[in-house]
């Protein structure tokens, strides 16, 4: 073989040796590249549309209970974390001031009933004949007096020394039952009640005594009191114009004495008017005004025992509701200071959740939507909840906008705490046999924002433009592009990369 004849031959060896190759490495290019595709087929099947937020649980039903008024701490039977029923005592103080005190109030009440009785009763037969017999010693000072008067005019004979003596008698006699009817209205009597007895105070409630009680009452004190006093003075007066007119007459009368005789038949004219008007405002009885002013008297004391009830009530701290104690902030011997907290129950039955929501999403919600929540601390439960509030103004968090949106947790048998953290999921929708893709396999075109997949055909790969609707944990609803059964595909790296981008799985 010459030497051309045998380039001829090596040429030809090194095209079949490069393009063999060629064809291999082709062929081993397109079974990594099939190697290197991840695929799907499109599926029907349920999706749920849900918005995903996370929060902090916290009681329903949280309070913290304080005094109202300031005490020493006599009694704290609970610790955190004792469970307690309604009623239950918490914390108590002292009351001996305030038993004082109501027991003071308790007598006010019976004071001032008393006063209203006696003047809606109207006076007694003894007070009306008691006034009647102080008008006619009135009537009879007034004669006495004009004719002493007469007397010191036309000069004393000796009847009119006798008539003198005879009026002095008589000024003795009314001052005398003055002083014994004004003696009889200062009369008391007293109320004592000894230590352990049980005393009622209204509403069905009692109390018990702690001390001996020991109250004087003086039921006539006040206006028959005044009327007496008034008699008396009168009476007074009426004796030392007798006495002044016996020693006139017997020792005849100059131009001041018959002034002054004249004087006192004024007088005793004036006391015998005062006297018929007693008598009359005795017979008619107590007028309205004076009886609503007495029952007013009553009312305000009736207030003050009820407020010296309700200061004893307070003075005891109960569970208002069936619940665990959250915190104690007590001693005994310490003075508890009025509105600070010193007990906090909470409800380990009910619990919610706020969280804050996307503006976006926030438009998805309505009050009512059943909510799944789950829990960092408790992997394996899962507790129904539901939407119960959605705030109508937003806030701003760090140029984020957001709405509070609270849920109220069903009750459940899980072992949930107050503050744990939990991830709760708002089922916004949920939608029956649709088409759904994972989200791994959709692209978005940068310059238009379209959504596309590949779907692999007989001929090979092509883009197909789609529309999606909802996502949920990793799978998208398609709602035009595809149907059942296609088979889509895409790259491991590039799906990888959208996947670090934020879009899919």
């Amino acid at each position: 073989m010459d030497r051309k004849t045998l380039y001829a031959v090596l040429a030809v060896a090194a095209i079949a040796a490069v393009a063999g190759g060629l064809v291999w490495r082709s062929r081993q290019q397109a079974a990594q590249s099939q190697d290197a595709l991840r695929s799907a087929v499109v599926e029907r099947g349920d999706m749920v549309a849900a918005v995903s937020a996370s929060g902090r649980i916290k009681p329903l039903r949280r309070v913290d209970l304080a005094f109202e008024t300031s005490g020493q701490v006599v009694e704290v039977p609970v610790q955190v974390g004792d469970q307690v029923q309604a009623g239950d005592v918490l914390v108590s103080l002292d009351t001996e001031r305030l038993e004082l005190q109501l027991d003071q109030a308790g007598t006010g009440v019976a004071l001032a009933k008393a006063q209203l009785a006696k003047l809606e009763a109207g006076a007694q037969v003894e007070e009306i004949e008691a006034s009647r017999a102080n008008l006619r010693a009135a009537d009879a000072q007034a004669d006495a007096a004009a004719a002493d008067r007469d007397q010191v005019a036309s000069g004393a004979g000796r009847a009119e020394i006798a008539a003198a003596e005879a009026e002095l008698a008589s000024a003795l006699t009314q001052q005398k039952k003055a002083e014994d009817f004004h003696d009889t209205t200062m009369k008391c009597f007293t109320i004592e009640r000894s230590a352990g007895d049980v005393i009622p105070i209204g509403g069905g409630q009692t109390i018990t005594l702690t001390e001996d009680f020991k109250r004087t009452i003086c039921p006539l004190l006040g206006v028959p009191e005044e009327q007496a006093r008034y008699r008396l003075e009168a009476a007074k007066e009426a004796l030392e114009a007798a006495r002044a007119r016996l020693d006139q007459t017997e020792a005849g009368a100059d131009q001041n004495q018959l002034s002054a005789a004249q004087a006192n038949v004024a007088a005793a004219v004036a006391q015998r008017d005062a006297a018929q008007a007693q008598l009359e405002l005795l017979i008619e009885g107590a007028t309205r005004e004076q009886i609503e002013a007495v029952r007013a008297n009553v009312e305000q004391a009736q207030t003050s025992r009820r407020q010296a009830e309700l200061a004893l009530e307070q003075a005891v701290l109960e569970a208002p509701f069936d619940g665990v104690v959250a915190a104690v902030n007590a001693t005994v011997g310490e003075q508890a200071t009025p509105s600070l907290p010193i007990v906090t129950i909470v409800d380990p039955a009910l619990f919610r959740v706020t969280i804050s929501v996307d503006e976006l999403d926030v438009a998805h919600l309505e009050v009512g939507q059943r909510v799944r929540l789950t829990f960092d601390a408790l992997p394996s439960a899962v507790v129904a909840g539901t939407v119960k509030y959605i705030a109508e103004a937003a806030a701003l968090d760090e140029g984020v906008v957001t709405y509070d949106v609270r849920i109220d947790l069903a009750s459940t048998d899980a072992p949930i705490r107050a503050d744990m953290t939990t991830s709760a999921t708002v089922i916004v929708e949920e939608i029956s046999d649709t088409l759904k893709i994972p989200t791994w396999a959709v692209q978005i075109e940068r310059d238009t924002g379209q959504y596309y997949v590949q779907r692999r055909t007989d001929d090979g790969i092509e883009r197909v433009d789609v529309r999606l609707g909802v996502r949920e944990e990793g799978v998208a609803q398609v709602l035009e592009g595809l149907s059942a059964g296609d088979e889509i595909v895409r790259s491991v790296e590039s799906a990888q990369f959208d996947f670090e981008a934020g879009f899919g799985e």
